[in-house]
């Protein structure tokens, strides 16, 4: 029995070392530490943020973890099937017996190892375009909560000027109510003034936290550590055309995921197909007879007949899975149309209401409350028109902030869709905007 030594102990051998050793990799938990130890406490910029949560997001841990593994498939698929041993004995008692040793090789048909190959790789193909669709995802996603916390920070620089403006106003009053020149009525108007301008303050600075927590929840962290972002909020993007963007949809990550659906289902179709084929096993052995002494070498075949099971079930599901991964990839493709052209009309409303706002709107508001605070100081104008003047010009610094905001979000859905090549039609010629 010396001849089944080899093969044993080379099996033996084999499964004790693997030829693919599994590598370490970070847990989502370490890299999360890490990311954490990594924020500054003091200002954040958008390419320090970029690059934490490119780290640490646990979305792309997750499809990092889904590529590794389909990764090992593709190893997996390559595999050649393992040899088969096997021992026959006839008559039990030992002056009669006839022992019959087999090793087999089974041999497989009809392109099964190849097409098992094809289908891992267009796996791990499905995998990598989803990793670039989670990345496109969280890149625009940092982008748009890194501008909330800038329009946020704006919002409460604009809020603590109200606040000083009405406490400006309150003391105007003061001194007016104690000359005898204005009801004490115009003091207390003031005062709610005030208590307004607290109330705004307070929400905020509720605003700010939130869209800190959001932005550092991107890489794992609950409690933010840095001090402010620093970015420029007025820096406008150019806004490209609509034909533009569509010649950039055949690229898309979630537009490349679906094509690489119907390509896996095409592998996975062709896998069941060579299914249909019956593997060849190759048999060589050796046998003895006790009583006689002798010892003959045999050899032998075995093959299934696919009599019942043709494998024909599995090969209309997957014709079936097919023409599903199709049809889904027109949808893809028509939803990512539709609403590119969405993101695009928000995009230029919101582009045009910056304009209509900076050149119009708040020259004129902060001209009107100049020009009513120092009537109201020279006692030609009431307070109540010195305050409708703050409400006007700070409802419009709101909105100037919310359009820029919008701006923003509509760019982050737009480079969502796009993916990061999208940031290129976005690039300013003006100095200073972000590449």
């Amino acid at each position: 029995m010396r001849w089944i030594t080899l093969p044993l102990g080379l099996a033996a051998f084999l499964y004790i070392n693997p030829i693919f050793a599994q590598t370490p990799f970070r847990s989502a938990s370490e890299a999360t530490a890490l990311a954490v130890q990594n924020e500054p406490s003091a200002a954040l910029s958008l390419e320090h943020a970029m690059s934490l949560a490119i780290e640490a997001n646990p979305e792309l841990a997750i499809a990092r973890r889904e590529l590794d593994a389909v990764a090992a498939t593709r190893e997996q698929a390559a595999v050649f099937r393992n040899p088969e041993i096997s021992v026959d004995v006839e008559d039990t008692r030992s002056s009669m017996r006839q022992t019959t040793y087999w090793l087999g090789q089974p041999l497989e048909l009809g392109g099964k190892r190849g097409a098992r190959i094809e289908s891992a790789e267009r796996a791990r193909d499905v995998a990598s375009a989803e990793l670039d669709m989670r990345f496109a995802s969280v890149r625009a996603a940092v982008i748009q909560v890194f501008y909330e916390v800038l329009a946020a920070q704006e919002s409460l620089r604009l809020a603590k000027n109200s606040m000083a403006l009405a406490n400006r106003g309150l003391d105007a009053a003061r001194r007016r109510v104690l000359a005898g020149k204005v009801s004490p009525v115009e003091e207390t108007r003031a005062r709610v003034a005030v208590s307004g301008a607290g109330i705004d303050l307070t929400q905020a600075n509720a605003a700010l936290e939130n869209a800190r927590k959001r932005l550092t929840a991107l890489w794992g962290n609950p409690a933010p550590r840095f001090t402010g972002a620093v970015g420029e909020l007025e820096i406008l993007p150019r806004l490209p055309s609509l034909a533009a963007l569509y010649d950039q949809l055949l690229n898309a990550p979630e537009a490349l995921r679906a094509r690489q659906e119907v390509g896996l289902r095409e592998a996975m179709l062709k896998l069941e197909e060579s299914k249909r084929y019956p593997d060849l096993i190759v048999r060589g052995g050796v046998q003895r007879n006790e009583m006689t002494g002798e010892r003959i070498n045999l050899i032998g075949l075995a093959m299934t007949l696919p009599i019942f099971d043709r494998n024909q079930g599995n090969i209309y599901e997957a014709k079936v899975r097919v023409e599903k991964a199709r049809d889904e990839q027109t949808a893809v493709d028509a939803r990512l149309r539709t609403d590119l052209a969405q993101s695009h009309q928000r995009l230029a409303a919101a582009l045009q209401t910056v304009s209509d706002i900076r050149k119009e709107i708040l020259p004129g508001a902060q001209i009107a409350l100049d020009a009513t605070t120092r009537g109201f100081e020279l006692g030609k104008f009431g307070f109540l028109d010195i305050l409708d003047a703050q409400r006007t010009l700070f409802l419009a610094r709101g909105q100037y902030v919310a359009a820029l905001g919008e701006v923003q979000r509509a760019v982050a859905e737009v480079e969502t869709i796009l993916g990061p090549q999208g940031a290129s039609l976005f690039t300013s010629s003006r100095p200073g905007y972000r590449d």
